[in-house]
């Protein structure tokens, strides 16, 4: 029997819906009007099922309900070839594992497009990509949104990556079974930083890799807990002392426990 491909399934929107003080984040995936103007997140995988998960929580949560993003899955088992819509195949030249099939990845990747709107990256979730970090958040962010594509099994045949342009990138050194818990952790990055999202936009600013340095230690009541006490200099309400504190606690900590990020540090500020 030849293979067939099935018809063009619709991708799942989550965005601002009418919601109750009850809602649960699975009930916000259900097919919306686009929202124009949101920063909007295209996810491409065997599991939509597993999205929103924990970005329909707190300020996130809060933000997709407001629509100030939006997201949008495009199941790669709808797109499977054949009665049982498989979706990989044996690795060429043999080994272990299978490989997600190009010709399947392509028919979803062109739907997903062909909804994008301005300036929206495309990545696929791989160990062996650029590492994600905050100032790629920060580009993300100022970007009309991204699609993500995430791997499963042994990965996705090269040619996709190669015909459309697509850029790997890493949550960090270490291999995860598929790319679902990355995207939700580098979306999470990224959607904080949205306008609006964050009560307050100052926050964003003071924490840590904001301005290349770790975050200095925070302290709230009681003033004094199990022996320990909260430093004096942040109960004195001089201001400009507080922020010198907490300027040497930053660089302190970098330097002990991140020497890179100090070095790139010492070399930006020397430039």
């Amino acid at each position: 029997m030849s293979e067939q491909t099935p018809p063009k399934p619709a991708g799942k929107a989550a965005g601002r819906i009418s919601i109750r003080p009850t809602l649960k984040p699975r009930e916000l995936m259900t097919d919306t009007p686009e929202l124009a103007g949101s920063w909007t997140a295209q996810i491409l995988t065997l599991f939509p099922q597993a999205f929103p998960g924990v970005l329909g929580e707190s300020l996130t949560g809060k933000a997709l309900q407001d629509g100030r993003w939006q997201m949008q899955t495009y199941d790669l088992r709808e797109y499977g070839i054949g009665k049982h819509r498989n979706v990989d195949d044996t690795p060429a030249g043999g080994g272990a594992g299978m490989v997600l099939r190009a010709d399947v990845l392509e028919a979803a990747i062109k739907d997903a497009r062909a909804g994008a709107r301005g300036m929206m990256p495309m990545v696929y979730l791989s160990p062996r990509g650029q590492r994600f970090d905050q100032a790629m958040a920060r580009n993300w962010a100022r970007a009309d949104g991204v699609t993500m594509l995430c791997g499963r099994f042994e990965g996705v045949d090269e040619r996709i990556l190669e015909h459309f342009g697509i850029q790997e990138v890493s949550l960090g050194d270490f291999v995860m079974t598929g790319g679902e818990i990355a995207a939700q952790a580098m979306i999470d990055a990224t959607v904080r930083l949205l306008p609006g999202v964050l009560g307050n936009a100052e926050s964003a600013v003071e924490e840590s890799h904001s301005n290349g340095l770790l975050e200095h230690p925070q302290y709230t009541k009681p003033a004094e807990w199990q022996g320990h006490a909260i430093p004096d200099v942040l109960l004195s309400g001089n201001h400009a002392k507080i922020a010198e504190w907490r300027r040497e606690m930053s660089e302190k900590i970098t330097q002990e426990r991140r020497p890179d990020l100090w070095a790139a540090h010492q070399a930006k500020t020397q430039e």
